[in-house]
């Protein structure tokens, strides 16, 4: 029996709408790759990690939308499910052999660490491997064959399509100042460096660098001034200019990326996007060999870095392309071995008390910033030790402040001192009476703070109510440990600076 005419109609309109809707779908999710992004890596040698739920919870509080994996635990991307947090999942380099030499095996780790979560977790690249022309060379030949069976694995169940590419060291790049003359080392070009350039154009996906301007600074032996190193503002006659194209350089992040960008000119490719997987900078670190590796300095950096990319500023060669970045890192690994600061690189502690406040006006609340409405009530500066008791107890007493955190054996009670315990007290009657006026006075021993007192295990209740994140959660640790990237470190990250130094007196023409 043939349709109605009013069936046909409802059938036509039913059908557009549909398409309408994704079309749409495609429009925003292009849209979506196409904005510049600042995005976060996340590891897990941290000694008291969130669970899942609560790291995702986390993650939603900071407004965080594009995150790295170096571990693929189930628990984690099975909690991510409707999100629409953007993860990159990442293959381990003693995976490598397996991958490469057989298409089934490709197979069999698409359908486990991606079938059972995409789409419903956005999985938007799979990095595979890391750093490996340097932490592991023997296993280069084996590289693109493995990218090659991912792909294939991938293409025939994967649905929105994701992005393949492995992160590459810098060290890769020879020559790179002024960035016109960087070429990529010789003895990788040919075989290994085009054909993966070729696949990155043909599968539409980006080269992914890992880059430091912290360890060019450190082994500049002063050639780089900290100002450029951290996008501060220099003046005209102190820019760096490439002498051969005349451009201006301000910042030694732009120069690392057009470094990249001339380099893969110079094989005549010319249609690959750089990513940039990780960047960052320690806030933590030996005072005689690390001297650069304060809060000051990461904050300045992590903020100029922030503004930097969601203003789409682009670089001197390609102001119409901004490289999207994600911080090296999340959290302080405290776990991982190497100098100081190795374990801090982090954004936040373990129990996700901000290392530091990122200064980021405009960002629309991205990570922990100054610009937030989080603000606790803590003992004032040089308040008397009897006006702090006396304001402690009666906080504790008939002000109804939850105190229980400072009694012995919980996380706060250390320091055992009064201002330590008077702080956290004033910080429960204060968000307890919602911030109102007049809440942190405490005649005249508390003042208000943007700057987070916790420490260590000890949430303030300042940050328990932003974030709501738990105590338990807090303190839990994953039930599983998931196969992880090996991250070749420290020695990797140093020797970005090490070639640089061989280069630098022969930097930049400087304007005079």
């Amino acid at each position: 029996m043939g349709m109605t005419p009013v069936l046909s109609i409802f059938l036509f309109l039913l059908l557009s709408l549909s398409l309408s809707s994704l079309l749409a779908a495609a429009a925003n999710q292009s849209k979506d790759e196409e904005t510049p992004f600042v995005g976060v890596n996340i590891g897990t040698d941290v000694s008291n990690l969130f669970t899942p739920e609560d790291l995702v919870a986390f993650l939603k509080s900071q407004q965080i939308t594009h995150i790295r994996l170096y571990d693929a635990d189930p628990a984690i991307l099975a909690a991510l499910a409707g999100t629409g947090i953007r993860v990159v999942l990442c293959v381990p380099n003693n995976q490598l052999l397996a991958l490469g030499s057989s298409n089934a095996t490709a197979v069999a780790w698409v359908a486990r660490h991606v079938l059972p979560f995409h789409p419903s977790t956005l999985i938007s690249a799979v990095a595979v491997g890391d750093e490996v022309p340097a932490s592991l060379p023997s296993a280069l030949p084996l590289l693109l064959p493995a990218l090659r069976s991912l792909s294939s694995a991938l293409s025939s169940s994967s649905d929105p399509p994701i992005k393949l590419s492995t992160p590459l060291p810098f060290s890769i790049i020879l020559d790179p100042f002024p960035p016109s003359q960087a070429f990529f080392n010789q003895t990788l070009a040919s075989s290994f460096l085009l054909p993966l350039l070729q696949f990155l154009s043909d599968t539409d996906s980006p080269l992914m660098l890992n880059l430091y301007p912290y360890y060019a600074l450190m082994q500049s032996r002063g050639a780089i001034p900290l100002d450029n190193a951290l996008f501060k503002p220099l003046p005209p006659s102190l820019e760096e200019v490439d002498p051969n194209t005349l451009l201006h350089y301000t910042n030694v992040f732009d120069a690392m990326i057009d470094a990249a960008y001339f380099s893969m000119k110079n094989l005549d490719v010319t249609d690959v996007p750089v990513l940039i997987t990780e960047t960052g900078w320690p806030s933590n670190g030996s005072r005689k060999d690390e001297p650069f590796a304060t809060k000051d300095d990461a904050d300045t950096y992590n903020s100029n870095l922030i503004k930097h990319i969601l203003d789409r500023s682009g670089t001197p060669l390609h102001p119409e392309i901004t490289s999207s970045v994600y911080i090296y890192e999340l959290f302080n690994e405290d776990l991982k071995p190497g100098p100081v600061s190795e374990g801090n690189w982090g954004l936040f502690y373990g129990n996700g008390t901000p290392v530091y406040l990122l200064h980021l006006a405009g960002s629309g609340g991205l990570l922990a910033d100054d610009t937030t409405s989080r603000t606790y009530c803590v003992a004032a500066e040089g308040a008397d030790g009897k006006a702090l008791q006396a304001a402690l107890d009666w906080a504790c007493g008939p002000g109804r402040a939850n105190c229980s955190e400072i009694q012995p054996g919980e996380s706060c009670y250390e320091p055992n001192n009064v201002r330590s315990h008077a702080s956290y007290a004033f910080d429960s009657y204060y968000q307890e009476e919602g911030k109102v006026a007049g809440s942190c006075y405490f005649q005249g021993v508390a003042m208000v703070t943007t700057t987070d007192p916790g420490h260590g295990d000890c949430i303030f209740p300042g940050s328990k109510q932003e974030s709501n994140i738990t105590k338990a959660g807090a303190n839990a640790t994953q039930a599983s440990k998931a196969e992880g990237c090996t991250r070749f470190r420290p020695r990797n990250r140093r020797d970005q600076g090490l070639h640089i130094l061989s280069m630098i007196t022969s930097m930049m023409v400087v304007v005079t």
